[in-house]
């Protein structure tokens, strides 16, 4: 009987390392693989704290594979890093909305790309090292992300826009551990990565400057303009609409004698709109580009848990087709600082039901 074939994205931290131990002890043929997504010496991924796209993670990934007795291989995914995550995270910026790029690597590059090129070479899945899980939703049948044993470090938030062909294909084996159990086993197998750092943030921006990065990447300067109240009242002047999102109240490098925060970002008017904390609380929001996941589609009103960011905390609300392409979320208790861009994940107990990215609020 022929092994089934897996290629394992593999970053050079534990989380992937282990993935792949995993899964050679469960006696599948392991490939490793490491996307090249970096663009070019002067702009490099973050190093640091276990970067998942620099050099030193190739380096890294390569010599647990050679400790694993696994083949390994860099893939070229840079045209399609360009395309997926960068252009789009710059362009979303410039258009007044806060993007979250991991989730479009997660779904255009790590996915879709990696999946295709597997496909080709004769591969019968791919994993990753993410701590979640992959079922059938027990009613409706359908491919669905689960959360981690850990809620501490689940990634489902992340995950929620993947399709049911990909989820088909994919192992994610660590979803059933602990991170503590898997440096453990990282430690019992002697590999050089146990103690590893996570990776942190944005990995094309590892010093967290996004407004310079956007600068740099469009070779263009942003237009000052002016911070205006909720009845439009001018209240200073701004250094262009890249440097904020809403609910931000540092950086705005204005004192205005009591704490502001971003509200909204009007691109036409070129101005950015503050408030006081309490105006940051809504009930609904609206969202588009829905993909739908242990569900097939919002039937009437459904009642469904929300996060509305990675580090959000589950919400109840209720959920329903504002139209045939949007839905609209309301919450039960209002929520703060509803950020056009982001993504709102509906989760079904612990299966990821669906989401998509938020549009606007009311």
């Amino acid at each position: 009987m022929n092994q089934p074939t897996v290629v394992v994205g593999m970053s050079g931290g534990v989380d992937s390392s282990v993935a792949a131990f995993l899964l050679k002890e469960q006696g599948y043929h392991v490939i490793g693989v490491t996307m090249q997504i970096w663009q070019e010496q002067s702009r490099q991924c973050q190093e640091n704290n276990g970067g998942c796209c620099g050099l030193s993670a190739v380096d890294d990934a390569r010599r647990v594979a050679f400790r694993l007795d696994i083949p390994y291989y860099v893939m070229n995914f840079r045209k399609e890093f360009q395309k997926n995550v960068i252009d789009y995270f710059v362009s979303e910026y410039e258009q007044g909305r806060t993007p979250n790029p991991c989730i479009a690597c997660n779904r255009y590059v790590k996915w879709e790309e990696l999946l295709h090129r597997s496909k080709e070479i004769g591969a019968d899945f791919i994993a990753t090292g993410h701590y979640a899980r992959i079922e059938r939703h027990p009613k409706t049948g359908r491919y669905a992300i689960k959360a981690s044993v850990t809620e501490k470090k689940d990634q489902t938030y992340a995950l929620y826009n993947l399709t049911q062909e990909q989820l088909q294909s994919t192992l994610m084996p660590i979803g059933a551990y602990h991170k503590e159990e898997i440096r453990k086993i990282a430690e019992k197998i002697d590999l050089r990565v146990s103690q590893k750092a996570d990776s942190q943030e944005i990995c094309f921006v590892p010093d967290h400057d996004y407004s310079s990065f956007i600068e740099k990447e469009t070779n263009k300067k942003y237009p000052s303009g002016n911070f205006v109240d909720l009845d439009g009242t001018v209240l200073g002047r701004h250094k262009g609409i890249i440097h904020y999102t809403v609910g931000q109240r540092k950086g705005l490098g204005i004192s205005f004698g009591k704490p502001m925060y971003v509200y909204a970002i009007d691109v036409q008017n070129n101005e950015v709109i503050l408030c006081e904390n309490n105006a940051l609380f809504h009930h609904t929001l609206f969202a588009g580009n829905i993909n739908f996941m242990s569900l097939e589609k919002i039937e009437g009103e459904m009642r469904l848990e929300a996060k509305i960011r990675y580090s959000h905390k589950k919400a109840w609300c209720s959920v329903r087709m504002k139209n045939k392409n949007e839905i609209e979320c309301i919450f039960d208790e209002p929520q703060r600082a509803i950020t056009p861009g982001q993504a709102v994940v509906l989760y079904d107990g612990e299966y990821v039901a669906g989401g998509g990215t938020i549009l606007g609020f009311q």
